[in-house]
């Protein structure tokens, strides 16, 4: 790790995600006595990326805040204002922000648990610990909180599921890796490859990211109260952002018994196996291996060589989606050589393609069509690399989520006598852009019924099934219920009628500081 990273600054949660520390507990907390609540964070040990060196932490603690939070604890409005709009504005801050996120219908923020309203949080205090730890860390933080001006809205508990989310599926195969130490030079022509090890930058501000500039941050006046807390950023303005990440969480229930049942009639219908149909939809084995029959076990940049046979692979060798389907899971959260192709020339041709308009490739005319199309139901294929918001590399985030409730595998979920395991996940990724990586995926790709060209369909696992709006009042809104696989047989290879499987139940952006900022705030 390069010495010009201030380790001791940043929050250890952008670099681990405290795998070892099997307990978890996410405490949402609203700020009552703005003092109080003011100096007991700032007094709060918070594990650091320095920490983690020598001996493993039994427990540690990580803070987060919402842009309400900054200003309950009496932050000047000026200064909220540097910090990004989509943070500004907050998760549930307008019906436009709600109906690209996908949360309408029963995923309206009016349905939440929390996240809206007077249920809105200020603060959010991660706590991780061993098993036999956790129970008194939790009781005592919360208490702690109480008797400084905090009070506790939610507690989201958590269930180490290892490695496994609630479906039954391996979980955090595909995560990004980062450049900790600097080696490469990204916004060149030299760095446009794909590759699964990203800028400082698309998690940290204050970095270069992807495109070679610096992550805006919030900056303070240099004459600001007490700026010398703070670090600065190349002009030597006190850097209320840096070492900082904006953080993102949703409290996502998985309707498990559901998404089995549903998929054991479907899959008896299309005549393929249950565990084929449903690994269909998320384009992996439940091990985590990806679909057979496409190149596996490419040495990509970031890849480590032992996940290499479940993360070393692009969708080159399968464009048309014969082996992974075009709306599966995992090519729409990440599509991968969706970058930009070797084909451009030049920084006005590399913006271009940067962007998504691509004129310059010539597509094949054998290739036109998906194979597995019908007589008579011809439709163009898009390529990745043309497509406009196939851009992947410029949208990836870091998850560091936790699953919660009781964990059962397909065979308990389809035992009629198996009670509702009530299971989820607690959606968490840091990201230094909110709307250039969290919102474009969540809407441009997961949430989307128009992606890779595809219609009348989401994300197979989390769309929300609402109808796509429709453009013309006189036209009948679109429905997006439906998944297709290839297949001969047209009436076999789409399936309609998808239930939802996943419900929102809370959400909302938060500012993770550096350490040094979180201790400017408890001094103000």
């Amino acid at each position: 790790m390069r010495r010009d990273i201030d380790t001791a600054d940043i929050q250890a949660l952008t670099y681990t995600g405290f795998g070892s520390l099997s307990g978890a507990s996410y405490v949402l907390l609203r700020v009552i006595e703005p003092q109080p609540a003011r100096r007991w964070l700032g007094s709060l040990k918070v594990a650091g990326i320095a920490d983690l060196q020598g001996a493993r932490l039994p427990q540690a603690t990580q803070v987060a805040l919402t842009a309400a939070g900054l200003r309950a604890l009496e932050l000047e409005e000026p200064i909220v204002e540097r910090f990004a709009p989509e943070f500004v504005e907050g998760m549930t801050g307008s019906p436009n922000r709600s109906q690209r996120l996908g949360d309408t219908g029963a995923n309206a923020p009016s349905n939440w648990r929390w996240g809206s309203g007077e249920r809105e949080p200020h603060v959010l205090v991660m706590l991780f610990a061993t098993l036999d730890r956790l129970h008194d860390f939790d009781r005592e933080t919360r208490h702690a909180a109480a008797a400084n001006g905090l009070a506790v809205i939610a507690c989201l508990d958590t269930h180490d599921m290892g490695d496994i989310e609630p479906f039954g599926f391996a979980d955090g195969v595909s995560q990004p890796s980062f450049d900790w130490d600097r080696a490469r030079t990204p916004g060149t022509k030299a760095d446009r490859a794909f590759s699964n090890e990203l800028a400082l930058g698309e998690i940290l501000l204050g970095y270069p990211n992807e495109y070679g500039f610096a992550a805006e941050s919030p900056k303070l006046n240099a004459d600001a109260p007490n700026a010398d807390m703070l670090p600065r950023d190349g002009a030597g303005a006190p850097d209320l952002g840096r070492n900082g990440s904006y953080l993102v969480l949703r409290d996502l229930a998985q309707d498990v018994l559901g998404f089995w049942r549903w998929v054991e009639g479907e899959a008896r219908r299309v005549g393929l196996s249950t565990d084929e149909l449903a690994e269909a939809m998320v384009g992996r084995r439940l091990d985590g291996t990806p679909l057979a029959d496409f190149e596996t076990g490419l040495a990509l940049p970031g890849v480590d060589l032992q996940d290499r046979a479940r993360n070393g692979f692009l969708f080159d060798s399968d464009p048309n989606g014969l082996t992974c389907p075009l709306g599966a899971h995992i090519r729409r959260a990440n599509p991968r050589t969706g970058d930009l192709p070797p084909e451009a020339e030049g920084p006005i041709d590399a913006l271009l393609t940067t962007l998504g308009f691509t004129a310059r490739r010539q597509r094949n005319p054998t290739s036109s069509t998906l194979p597995w199309e019908a007589n008579n139901t011809v439709r163009p294929y898009l390529r990745s690399e043309d497509d406009a918001i196939a851009s992947s590399r410029f949208h990836r985030i870091l998850r560091r989520g936790r699953e919660y409730g009781v964990k059962i595998d397909p065979a308990q979920a389809l035992d009629p006598a198996t009670p509702d395991p009530k299971s989820g996940l607690h959606f968490l990724c840091l990201n230094a852009n909110i709307g250039r990586q969290f919102e474009f995926i969540q809407g441009a790709w997961l949430a989307s019924a128009k992606f890779a060209g595809l219609t009348g369909e989401q994300d197979p696992l989390i769309g929300n099934r609402e109808p796509f709006p429709r453009p013309p009042v006189s036209e009948e809104p679109q429905p997006t219920d439906s998944f297709t696989r290839p297949g001969a047989e047209p009436a076999l290879r789409r399936s309609c009628g998808l239930p939802r499987f996943v419900t929102v139940r809370g959400g909302a952006y938060f500012f993770l500081p550096g350490l040094r900022a979180l201790k400017w705030l408890g001094s103000l």
